[in-house]
């Protein structure tokens, strides 16, 4: 098995992370590599599916618990689950919804009892995972052009970690990779900063959030 739950969603996304137009260049399926300026309309094509999802991967289990610790009632299960969806997501219900309504047994894993949050962890783990493969790879390009396609390096030291299983703590696996035992989210930001100063500058002088 993984380290945790984390590791084992988040090894596979790494990889993903590394389908970079230079990996496509060298496999042969694009001659040429596209100008970086060109990189925001992938990058918020990857943040709509990685960023978005973090909120809500936080708040199932933030659900899960509060039921479980019987802080709310069967009454006010859907209440709950709504709240938080506008609390972390900024999501609300498209028409009223009662207490009789369970929206949160549309998702598989509320009613499957499968434990959700290793899904938050895995969309932070992946971006620090690839941060310090492309550092052993020797990439210094940036984050989001990265591509550890063909690093001997990088495989050992991937292969490293992975070879640990549950052997250790998740921490000693994550600094064997990484060089420290503590997630880190600032190479998300790191990976999107392309996307978050075009942002910051189609969004100046606007108030954005709820």
């Amino acid at each position: 098995g993984s380290a945790n739950d984390g590791f084992h969603e988040a090894i596979g996304d790494t990889i993903a992370l590394s389908i970079t137009p230079k990996y496509l260049k060298e496999i042969g399926l694009i001659d040429e590599i596209p100008d970086p300026s060109n990189d925001v309309g992938m990058l918020l094509q990857t943040a709509l599916d990685k960023i978005a999802f973090i909120p809500f991967g936080l708040m199932v289990d933030q659900w899960r618990w509060k039921v479980m610790a019987g802080e709310v009632g069967p009454d006010d299960y859907n209440e709950l689950w709504w709240n938080l969806r506008e609390k972390y997501q900024g999501v609300m219900a498209p028409v009223g919804r009662d207490a009789n309504a369970f929206d949160p047994g549309a998702k598989y894993h509320v009613p499957a009892n499968v434990p959700y949050t290793r899904y938050f962890l895995a969309h932070i783990l992946q971006f620090q995972f690839h941060k310090a493969l492309c550092d052993v790879a020797g990439d210094e390009g940036p984050l989001n052009r990265c591509s550890i396609y063909g690093s001997e390096e990088a495989g050992e030291a991937l292969n490293a970690m992975l070879e640990m299983g549950q052997s250790k703590p998740w921490q000693e696996a994550l600094q064997t990779l990484t060089g420290t035992d503590k997630m880190d989210a600032s190479t998300i930001v790191n990976y999107f900063q392309p996307l978050k100063t075009w942002l910051d500058e189609q969004n100046k002088d606007r108030q954005c959030g709820w």
